[in-house]
């Protein structure tokens, strides 16, 4: 059908969309503002909505509505036009099949977006129809992940029979610049992707980037080996680290901005066979959060825990084993309590995010500057409340609680399984049993949980041994992730965050004080109901088919 002779208010109107005096209004407003299409106008000003507005296109045009969400982008057709060119048109090529090429468009009436698309991919031109928003979405990560390739293909042909020095190449020479956008590309496409972090390891014949996206790793790139020391030596200088220095590890971290959002990105190298490997962890405290309002937490959660830091005073710790996100729930707990009238202070390594009303420290080894002596420090300027980043040592430890004793709030990570281990991890680092009697407020025990994918989620029946494990034997059926493009196969996309949180009571303190053990202290928060078992928040979870008995056994394996 001839798109250039069909009058989209015509259209919409025959549909029983909008009525003629909208029509006239809205085209009296297009003489105004020439800038603006009908169909546009239209949606503006509320007569109809985006959704009518495709369903009527497609039943006049015969064309197809998509989603794009559940729709796999075949990257070389998008490359086909430029990304300014996309974002022109509000269009993107998704597929591409006997020499025509399949594009998503919001407005199939512009007929010159699809002549300069025909005349720059020398393609006939198919058409679907798709939402502006999910385009412009589509768009983005589309082309981040060609640039990413592209760069990734320049870099290596650029380094091909050639062996890289750092120190003599890459600051004379301009053919190593493929590297720094090699560098730009993957940090978009690592934000982009939602990863936690980057992974670039060194192998005999090839180096290979990955990216570990809701807990799980996922293989990006392919370089070439001799590329491998350019990249990790770009990395090293953006991280103020030792570039000269390949036979130790080192840590170190930036500050990168992407689309508007300013995070830490944290950098560890390490020597292997083949080289250095270097993991780049990205701080982001922007992510999406189930119950972002709440910590991440269930009401019943977020009540416990407002009761504990209503102490003016005493120690709480956030524990957990790495990556299980303790630093964003400790800045969404000091965000909070900074609105009131407060003075706080942070120690930290590194200082994360900036925050509003908080003073800020980062720990400089090099200068002098650890988390004892700096904790030592901010005690003299007499804070309401301290956060200690990371509890590593006895002598950490051990000023915090003298500081909560000495009527300071304290906030801290600790790494321990979960919250009544936190009273033996201290006993352990040496601090006095009624010292952490006296001091302990309250404990929150975290893990983060991978949630099942919307797109390929499948229900199965139960096995007995599932059952048994569950501890329920009226479960019937269970979830699971077949594994979809959505979710790099995996299975799994998000994760939530469960929490075991122990309020110190009075029995606590004494039995702490006693040096009872722990299987003592875990009877009575049990019998009690103290604190609801990281074990059977999981349990619900996989029984509500939002994630899977392998998250399950996971967890269950690690907190008993």
């Amino acid at each position: 059908m001839e798109t250039k002779n069909i009058r989209i208010g015509d259209v919409l109107k025959n549909a029983g969309f909008i009525r003629e005096e909208q029509l006239q209004e809205a085209l009296a407003y297009q003489k105004i503002d020439h800038s603006k299409r009908l169909g546009a106008i239209l949606v503006d000003y509320g007569y109809v909505t985006e959704a009518q507005l495709l369903e009527a296109l497609s039943q006049r045009l015969g064309i197809q509505v998509l989603d794009l969400n559940e729709t796999v982008i075949d990257l070389e057709a998008a490359a086909k036009i430029p990304q300014n060119m996309a974002l022109k048109y509000t269009l993107i090529p998704i597929s591409q099949e006997n020499s025509r090429l399949l594009v998503a468009m919001n407005d199939p009436l512009d007929f010159y977006a699809v002549e300069d698309v025909r005349l720059i991919t020398n393609m006939p031109i198919d058409v679907v129809l798709a939402t502006k928003e999910v385009i412009f979405e589509t768009i983005h990560k589309a082309y981040t992940e060609i640039e990413a390739k592209r760069a990734a293909s320049v870099a290596n042909e650029a380094v091909e029979g050639r062996s890289i020095s750092f120190v003599e190449d890459i600051i004379t020479n301009e053919g190593d610049a493929p590297v720094v956008n090699l560098v730009n590309s993957v940090l978009l496409k690592g934000y982009s992707a939602g990863a936690s972090d980057i992974h670039i390891e060194p192998f005999e014949a090839e180096t290979i980037i990955r990216m570990r996206i809701d807990g799980l790793i996922v293989e990006y790139l392919k370089l070439e080996p001799s590329l491998h020391q350019s990249l990790i030596a770009r990395i090293k200088i953006l991280s103020n680290l030792d570039i000269a220095e390949r036979r130790v590890p080192q840590d170190g971290h930036f500050r990168v901005r992407i689309d508007g959002v300013e995070m830490n990105v944290r950098t560890a190298s390490i020597p292997t066979v083949y080289g250095e490997k270097m993991v780049l962890r990205f701080l982001n405290m922007n992510t999406a959060l189930d119950h972002a309002e709440e910590f991440g937490m269930n009401p019943e959660d977020y009540e416990k825990i407002l009761q504990i830091l209503k102490s003016p005073h005493g120690v709480v710790y956030i524990t957990g084993p790495t990556g299980s996100g303790k630093t964003t729930t400790l800045y969404m707990i000091l965000e909070m309590l900074s609105k009131k009238n407060v003075s706080i202070a942070t120690i930290e390594d590194p200082v994360e995010k900036n925050l509003l009303n908080i003073n800020q420290t980062q720990v400089n080894v090099l200068a002098g500057l650890n988390f004892e002596t700096g904790l030592r420090s901010i005690l003299r300027q007499d804070p309401d409340i301290i956060m200690v980043g990371e509890t590593r040592d006895n002598e950490t430890a051990s000023i915090a609680v003298r500081s909560a004793i000495t009527g300071h709030l304290v906030l801290s990570t600790l790494h321990t399984n979960d919250a009544v281990s936190t009273i033996i991890r201290l006993e352990d680092m040496g601090v006095e049993p009624y010292m952490v009697a006296n001091s302990l407020t309250g404990v929150v025990a975290q893990r983060l949980v991978k949630k099942i994918c919307d797109n390929c989620r499948e229900v199965y029946e139960a096995s007995d041994i599932e059952r048994e494990l569950l501890r329920d034997p009226t479960v019937t059926t269970l979830f699971r992730g077949k594994g979809c493009h959505l979710c790099n196969h995996t299975g799994y996309k998000g994760r939530t965050a469960i929490h075991e949180i122990l309020a110190i009571d009075k029995n606590i303190r004494n039995m702490i004080s006693r040096k009872e053990p722990a299987e003592s202290i875990y009877a009575y928060v049990e019998a009690n109901h103290k604190l609801i078992p990281l074990r059977k928040s999981v349990a619900k979870l996989t029984k509500d088919g939002v994630t899977t008995m392998e998250e399950f056994l996971k967890l269950s394996y690690y907190v008993e």
